[in-house]
Formats: structure tokens, C-alpha cells, sequence
């Protein structure tokens, strides 16, 4: 147990205390502990200016780190740092990456594969039925569907994922205490059921119009790309996709009727290089994941290393557990590489991960394994 935990949720709960003052407490302290019982001067030493040392002073007599997890516990919501092995790998890459993330379900290495569908509130009909069909069909090739539980196009992507038996991840714009909007309670303990409700905001924190913009970098940041289906000029999807392109995430848009204001976002977003999509194959053939994910329904069958690189890591497994530190020291590759290909191959049925990060090959092989040059 990481029992510096607490620490890192307490100060989470002091406004303006993000990615860029964590960071200045972990380099000046041993631990955030030892930065929550710092003094006033300790902590300008250790690089923070005043009004964030004075916000910490005036918060800390209000705040109790064990009161703290004992609230997450009774909400059934786990926090993870960006040191924890389940934070999302893509979200560690990100500008602001949040220093500690809120969930309630759960996060698996399946969800590396993930996509971001997002569109208006107020959809047409044209919209919803697009956004179901898309995301219905990314959740059974395997992909996750990632959105803001919003109505209108947020709403169908959910809810056609959890008709189709694949995993949803909500962002929330508030404390995962609470459900925005209201109506969506159903949906959303659903979601935790089959997927997990995340949100970068402690608990009891109501949702409010300057926090959607925010939340929506996480939307993007934990994606492989964004797929937006309708959006009017000044759309918050079109605030995802700005990120998405800031984090070098690939952006597709669905086109529609020019008479429809609802799709003259997605059409700019086309003229100004995003992929038109017309079915899910679109977005696959642009990710090269044709080939690489498995439909949630389909039966499991026999399959063989689709590159070099899952060839290799298959040869580093062997038949008892491996952690995945032990397999990114061996494979010499970034961390968040090796995640990446062995959520593909647990996706395809050549690896199982056992729990704790620990991974074995699902089956012997009987013959060494070889990938061709293709």
C-alpha cells in the first residue's frame, strides 16, 4: 500500500495546487508527507512561490489526509498517482497530466485502446444514430469508448458500448460523489460496472463551467485519438480536439448535411486535415489496429505475433508471471510502449495479466515465434 497516498490526495484537495507544484514537493522533500508537515519556509525553499505556500498554510488545519481516504473508501472511488502502475500510460504523456486521478470502476490495460467520441448536446437525429453505430462498433472490436457522460452524443457513445459489451470510461467534471448531469445515474453506475467514471477533482466538488475545458484534456490525453460527430462552431468538442492535437492524438469527424449547423465543426475539422469517417474501418485503418484488435464476441482462436515487437516480448515471457517491470528491462523499451503491446496482445489472447501488473503467455507455443518481413 502506498501509504504516502493520502498525502497526495489532501493536497489535491488545495486549489492550485497541480502538475507544476507537485512536482517542485516531490524534488524538495523525501515524500509528500514530509511536504504536508513542512513549514512555511520549507516549502518556498523547495520552490513554490507565496500564494501557494500561503494556500497550503490557511487549507492543511482544515484538511485530514486519513479523513480523506476514508471518504474515497465509502464512495468506492480509488485514487492513483502518476507514479501508480494503472494511471493511464497516455495520460502520463500529456502537458498537465493530473498528479492524481480519481476512479470509480475500473482501469484496465484494454483501455490503452481507446477512443474519445464526442458531439453536441442537443444531437439531431442523424447524430445519434452515427454515434451509436460508431461506438457501438469500436466497443466490439475491442476498442474503449471514452466521453464526458453529457447528454446528446456523450450519452448514445456510452450507452452503445454497453449494449455492445465493451468498456466505457466517463470524465467527469466534478467529484465522482456526484453525477452530472443528474439523470445520467443510471448510466453512470453502469459505466463503473463495465468500465470506470474518472475525473482529476476531489470529492465533493461540484461541476462548474470553467471545469468542462479541463476535464477535457483527460478525455483526449488517455485516448489514441477523437472522433466527433457533431459539433456547431464554439462546440466543447472542438476544445477536445484542440487538445487532442496538442497532445498529438489523431482527430476524426464524421461529415454531415452543410445545412446543418451541428456540422460545420466536424466539415472545418475535415478541411483542416482531420480523417473523414464514415465507419468504424476508417478509424481502424488509420490506427493500423485492422489487424491488431479482437471483437469483444469473437471466439478465441489461435494467433500468431502480428510484428517484431510482440514477437519479441512473447519470447521474454515464459510460462510463470512476469511484472511488468521485469518485461521493460528485458525488452529495452518505454514503459508505456510495453503496456501498449501487451494490451493488444491480451486484446488477441496471446498474454493474460494475472493481476497486480504481473503477465504470462496465454498458451505455450509450439514452435518458436517469427515474424517475416513484410
Amino acid at each position: 500500500m502506498n501509504t504516502d497516498l493520502a498525502y497526495w490526495v489532501a493536497f489535491s484537495r488545495i486549489p492550485g495546487i497541480g502538475r507544476a507544484r507537485f512536482a517542485h514537493m516531490e524534488g524538495g522533500f523525501r515524500s509528500l508527507a514530509d511536504a504536508w508537515r513542512a513549514g512555511a519556509a520549507e516549502l518556498r525553499a523547495c520552490g513554490l512561490d507565496e500564494r501557494s505556500v500561503e494556500a497550503i498554510v490557511a487549507a492543511r488545519p482544515g484538511i485530514s489526509p486519513d479523513g480523506e481516504m476514508e471518504r474515497l473508501a465509502r464512495a468506492k472511488v480509488t485514487a492513483l498517482t502518476w507514479h501508480d502502475a494503472a494511471y493511464p500510460a497516455r495520460l502520463k504523456e500529456i502537458y498537465d497530466p493530473p498528479p492524481v486521478l480519481f476512479v470509480r470502476g475500473e482501469m484496465t490495460p484494454a483501455d490503452e485502446w481507446a477512443i474519445a467520441v464526442v458531439g453536441t448536446r442537443r444531437a439531431t437525429a442523424y447524430g445519434r444514430e452515427i454515434a451509436e453505430r460508431l461506438a457501438g462498433d469500436l466497443a466490439r472490436n475491442g476498442i474503449t469508448v471514452v466521453s464526458g457522460l453529457a447528454r446528446g452524443i456523450d450519452h448514445v457513445a456510452h450507452r452503445a458500448a454497453l449494449e455492445a459489451g465493451g468498456r466505457t470510461i466517463a470524465v467527469q467534471a466534478c467529484g465522482l460523489d456526484m453525477v452530472y448531469p443528474a439523470e445520467h445515474l443510471g448510466l453512470a453506475q453502469q459505466i463503473a460496472g463495465q468500465g470506470a467514471l474518472i475525473s482529476d477533482y476531489p470529492l465533493g466538488t461540484t461541476p462548474r463551467p470553467e471545469f468542462f475545458p479541463r476535464r477535457n484534456r483527460i478525455m483526449s490525453g488517455v485516448s489514441l485519438g477523437v472522433l466527433v460527430v457533431e459539433a456547431p462552431e464554439g462546440s466543447g468538442a472542438l476544445i477536445t480536439t484542440s487538445l487532442a492535437m496538442e497532445q498529438n492524438r489523431e482527430v476524426f469527424a464524421v461529415p454531415g448535411s452543410v445545412l446543418t449547423p451541428a456540422s460545420k465543426g466536424p466539415h472545418r475539422l475535415i478541411q483542416d486535415g482531420a480523417k473523414l469517417v464514415t465507419s468504424v474501418e476508417d478509424i481502424l485503418e488509420e490506427l493500423n489496429l485492422q489487424a491488431s484488435v479482437r471483437p469483444v464476441q469473437m471466439e478465441m482462436r489461435e494467433l500468431l505475433p502480428a510484428n517484431d515487437e510482440e514477437a519479441e516480448l512473447l519470447r521474454i515471457l515464459g510460462a510463470g508471471p512476469a511484472h511488468i517491470d521485469d518485461i521493460v528491462r528485458q525488452a529495452h523499451r518505454p514503459t508505456s510502449a510495453v503496456s501498449s503491446a501487451l494490451a493488444v496482445m491480451e486484446l488477441k489472447g496471446l498474454v493474460k495479466q494475472l493481476g497486480g501488473m504481473n503477465y504470462v503467455r496465454a498458451r505455450e507455443s509450439r514452435a518458436e515465434y517469427h515474424v517475416s518481413s513484410r
